[in-house]
Formats: C-alpha cells, structure tokens, sequence
C-alpha cells in the first residue's frame, strides 16, 4: 500500500492506477495460487525479466517518457532525487531485488514479491499497449516503453507461470 501511496504523492492518480496493476494485482495473484516455489524454478525468467526491465527503463528515459505522462495529466512529474521517488524506487526495485533470498529461503514474503515483481512487468506495464496510446497525437503512434515491454511482459508471464505451479521444485 505504500508503495501506491508514494505513487500517488510523486505521480497523481491516474499514474497511480496504474501501479495499482502490478502490486495490488501481485497480491491478488498471491493470494489465490499460495505456491511456495523453489528460486529454482523461477530464477531463470527472474533474472531474464530484470535484465530486460533495466533495458525498458532505459528506453523509457532515452525516449522522454516521463514528460509523456506530464502531458496527459497535467501534474509534473518531481525530479529523480525527490523523497517521493527515491522511497518510491527503494520500495519496489529494492523489494524485488530481495526475491532471490527470500524465495530460496522459503518464505512467503519472498512468493509475495515474487509475484508484484511479475506482475507489474508482465500486467501493468501493458499500459504502453493498452492505455498510453490512447493518449499520443496520432492514434496507436509509438509511445516511450513500448518496443522493450514486447520482449519483458512474455518473460514475465513465464515467471507467473511458474510461479503458479503447486508442485514446481
């Protein structure tokens, strides 16, 4: 919930509805396929979706796509080294980076990220498909994100996959 909290305080509601995708749909997904995988099992599309989120956001910075949402909800976006996103980042990547260590170890928790973490690559950020193109001069046009989330939410799906299955080791 913090997390969406922040969302809101940096980027307004809209953008925050968004994220709502990923972690509330995370929690969700959680909840009702209460596996306890092995690392093992999802390590490779885990690592995969990381490498591949890292280059998203790459393409996401190099392509201006922060001044995108500015002009569709008017509310500026606050600057790289605001409290809003800097506890916004440690939150949620530092959170996913923690995935690894918790899920080897068993627990719960570690599932529980495991899952925002696939769920915000492979469900919200569906958004530069389903929601941002809406929203550019010419309709369905390119918009910043949208070449890198074609190689990042299948490997996500992948990692709900497997963490979907009960008897995974």
């Amino acid at each position: 919930m913090l997390v969406l909290v922040l969302g809101y305080a940096a980027f307004g509601f809209w953008t925050m509805l968004i994220f709502t995708s990923g972690f509330l749909g995370g929690f969700a997904l959680w909840l009702f396929f209460p596996a306890n995988p092995s690392f093992a099992s999802i390590k490779t599309p885990y690592f995969l979706a990381l490498a591949l989120f890292v280059l998203h956001r790459i393409e996401e910075y190099s392509m201006d796509f922060f001044d995108r949402p500015v002009a569709i909800t008017g509310i500026s976006t606050p600057d790289v080294g605001s409290w809003q996103v800097i506890l916004l980042v440690l939150l949620s990547v530092g959170a996913w980076l923690l995935v690894p260590p918790l899920v080897s170890r068993g627990y719960r928790f570690g599932t529980y990220l495991a899952w925002t973490f696939f769920a915000a690559m492979g469900i919200t950020e569906l958004a530069h498909f389903v929601v941002f193109p809406w929203f550019t001069p010419q309709p369905f046009a390119y918009f910043p994100g949208m070449a890198s989330v074609v190689m990042l939410a299948p490997v996500a799906w992948w990692g709900m996959w497997r963490l979907s299955r009960r008897n995974l080791i």
